[in-house]
This record gives structure tokens, C-alpha cells and sequence, in this order.
């Protein structure tokens, strides 16, 4: 049993009294505004797991994570509210689709409500601010606009294509029921590969209703409807200042010794790149 009364705290949403849209759209903007999509105990070495116990008491705690964390624990908080909620596996993909259908490094979510199904999806790395629709169309939501449609590849499936601005292309998620405990193997995979982008690099990203805040290593976008503005943390401080007070992340459990050694990897993370990029 996941702690709803602490959840909600967290999101600063009263305990709806029914399962209404009005609630749904309440909860939905409220975990992406206050829940980052982070991976830093990637970076600290602490492995988590994906239970949706152990996320949801990672929220509680001040935390995030990304998509099966963040989903997982937000489809238990839904369900405990009365909701009727599907888990699906999905992927990430690019524009044109794979052949092959959701490798499932993605969990989405989906609710049926007042006879209509919707995409509730608070993982998708600074993606949506609202439910969607499971119905063709393009869809803004402040300055960013986003599109569903039928999968062409998965029967029953559907694609959800991001901002241009946005961290990938499309999202594909097939029309069966899943259980989070099937994602297990991949979020080894993600988590521990030194392939895996969680692995190479450090990521923080909180949606709000007129912009995208993204932190990638040592660099800090905010995303907007003007542009974007970008800048480059420089020291310790300033990067426990932006994971701290940009990303609302607590991090009181990280001693000096560890909160050292992850802004070092940072550091040199950033410096190979840039190098890379010189040559």
C-alpha cells in the first residue's frame, strides 16, 4: 500500500472525494510540476527498484525518477483514488515507426473515464501537462504542442508524437495490459548499461504550464514560448542550487563525500564532451 495522504502532500492536491476528470487534470499537473523526472541515484550508485511502493515512498521523500517510477507510483495513487487505470509498454521511438513495436524502455498509462480513454503519462521527460485523448489530432498545451494518432505498425496501438522542442520524437505504446513487474529487465538495463543515456548522462526535468525546465549535465535549459534561455553551471554550489531549488529534489540524505564525487562526474562528463565536440 502506497502512502495517498503523504502523496498528496506532496502534489499539494486535497484527497478528491470522486474519480472526476476535474480531479484527474488536478493530479496530472501537479505531479509534473512538483515530481521531477530525474536519475541522479543512477549517478550516486544506489540502484532503486520500481515497485510502485518504493517509488511513491521516493516522492514522499522529496524524489522523483523517470518513467517507470514516476508512472508506476502515479497508476498506484490513481487506482487507490478510484480511477480505472492500464498499464501498457511502450517505447520510444523516431518518426517513422519501428517495425517492431514498443521495445517497452517506456511505461505509459492510460485511464478510462466517463466512457473515454486518455494517455496520462507524468514520465515523459518535460512531455505532458494534462491528459490526452486516445483520439487523432494535434493538441497544444501552452506553448507546446503534441500529437495522437493510431499506431501504423502496433494494431490497436497509438503514437504520441512530441514538441519538436521536446527530448525525442514519438512515443508508441501497444493496447494490452501490462504489470509493472515486467519492466524489470529493462530497468536493470537502463539503469546499470553504460550505454544506457540514464547511465552517460545526468538528467533533471520538471513541466510547467508555460515552459520546460531541463538540466543535462552541467547545462540548464528552460524552454518557453520565446525561445529558449541556456546556461552553464559552474560550480558545486550552484548545481545543488539548481537540483535544489529548480527541481524541488530533496536531497538532505546525500552526505558532502557523495554530493563531491557526483558533481566531479559531472564535471569531467561535460569536459569530454565538450572536447568531443571540438574535434
Amino acid at each position: 500500500m502506497i502512502d495517498v495522504d503523504g502523496y498528496l502532500a506532496v502534489l499539494g492536491v486535497a484527497r478528491p472525494q470522486a474519480p472526476t476528470a476535474e480531479a484527474l487534470w488536478a493530479l496530472h499537473r501537479a505531479q509534473v510540476e512538483r515530481v521531477a523526472y530525474e536519475n541522479l541515484d543512477i549517478h550516486l550508485g544506489r540502484p532503486t527498484g520500481i515497485d510502485a511502493t518504493e517509488s511513491a515512498a521516493r516522492i514522499v521523500r522529496g524524489r522523483g525518477g523517470y518513467c517507470f517510477h514516476l508512472n508506476g507510483a502515479f497508476a498506484a495513487l490513481l487506482t487507490a483514488l478510484g480511477y480505472e487505470v492500464t498499464l501498457h509498454r511502450a517505447g520510444v521511438q523516431e518518426e517513422v515507426e519501428d517495425p517492431a513495436g514498443p521495445g517497452g524502455d517506456h511505461l505509459a498509462l492510460t485511464v478510462r473515464l466517463d466512457g473515454e480513454r486518455w494517455l496520462v503519462d507524468t514520465g515523459l521527460a518535460g512531455g505532458m501537462y494534462e491528459p490526452l485523448p486516445l483520439r487523432e489530432g494535434s493538441y497544444s498545451q501552452g506553448p507546446f504542442t503534441y500529437a495522437m494518432a493510431p499506431s501504423t505498425v502496433v494494431p490497436d496501438g497509438w503514437r504520441f508524437t512530441h514538441d519538436p522542442r521536446g527530448a525525442f520524437k514519438t512515443m508508441v505504446f501497444a493496447p494490452e495490459p501490462v504489470e509493472l513487474s515486467s519492466f524489470a529487465e529493462e530497468h536493470v538495463r537502463l539503469s546499470t548499461s553504460p550505454e544506457s543515456g540514464f547511465v552517460r548522462v545526468l538528467t533533471a526535468q520538471l513541466r510547467g504550464a508555460e515552459a520546460v525546465d531541463v538540466l543535462r549535465g552541467r547545462v540548464l535549459r528552460r524552454i518557453h514560448a520565446e525561445g529558449t534561455d541556456e546556461r552553464t553551471v559552474d560550480s558545486a554550489d550552484d548545481f545543488y542550487d539548481v537540483l535544489v531549488g529548480v527541481f524541488r529534489l530533496d536531497l538532505t540524505d546525500v552526505d558532502a563525500s557523495a554530493r563531491a564525487g557526483l558533481w566531479d562526474r559531472v564535471r569531467v562528463a561535460h569536459e569530454e564532451w565538450e572536447a568531443a565536440e571540438r574535434q
